[in-house]
């Protein structure tokens, strides 16, 4: 098989560093997300819990492809709501954002198994020496859950890479299309052209499991 005309004919690592970026600016944006609805669901205020569980519940359980399509479609084809002067690049911020609002309520999920982690005792010794709640998640909680949060946020992110492919239902230019167009033209080089894909994917998501395990073991409080 002639793996190399498929990198001379197509541009694979281009579409690859389109993954990459997706992949990094929705991580950045679903953690900060994701950290605000954590607080909010561990919050004394009923109304900010509510909201917060309401979130969670409904983007966990709507399909990707779906809240991608209505960024595309619905924000910018019905709303005429712009992310960027470039057309092509609009494409990209808004399949960031339709990556970005799904994976933050599982960051949030995450995150709240880390605070079951917390002991007890740190909240109560937080109010007792007159520490409110803003001040106690920040000081005191949250450090503490993202420490025992970091398996499940590389999970999380490991998530995050693989599914940045939906961004071709977003007419984002990245490997999911890619595929299809080699696939297309080259259809005698279709396992040579699967497995470039595969390794890949397996390039990239190996190093954050063996990164974050690692990370998890340093950071792991002994009990």
């Amino acid at each position: 098989m002639d793996f190399g005309s498929l990198f001379s004919e197509f541009d694979v690592l281009g579409a690859f560093w389109v993954n990459i970026q997706l992949t990094f600016f929705a991580a950045i944006f679903a953690l900060v997300l994701g950290t605000v609805l954590a607080v909010m669901r561990i919050s004394p205020v009923p109304s900010l819990r509510w909201a917060g569980t309401t979130y969670v519940t409904l983007l966990r359980n709507t399909p990707l492809t779906v809240i991608i399509v209505f960024c595309v479609l619905g924000l910018w084809g019905q709303l005429g709501i712009t992310l960027s002067s470039d057309f092509q690049r609009n494409f990209f911020w808004l399949s960031v954002l339709g990556l970005t609002v799904y994976h933050a309520a599982f960051v949030c999920e995450a995150l709240r198994s880390g605070v079951n982690t917390v002991p007890v005792g740190q909240a109560e010794a937080a109010r007792a020496i007159g520490l409110g709640f803003g001040d106690s998640a920040r000081l005191v909680i949250l450090p503490q859950a993202f420490r025992g949060a970091v398996a499940p946020l590389g999970n999380v992110l490991i998530a995050l890479t693989k599914n940045s492919t939906v961004a071709a239902a977003g007419s984002v230019a990245e490997t999911s299309g890619l595929l299809k167009q080699m696939i297309e033209f080259r259809p005698d080089l279709m396992v040579a052209i699967f497995l470039v894909f595969a390794f890949g994917f397996v390039i990239l998501v190996v190093p954050i499991g063996v990164a974050t395990t690692s990370l998890s073991r340093r950071l792991a409080v002994a009990r």
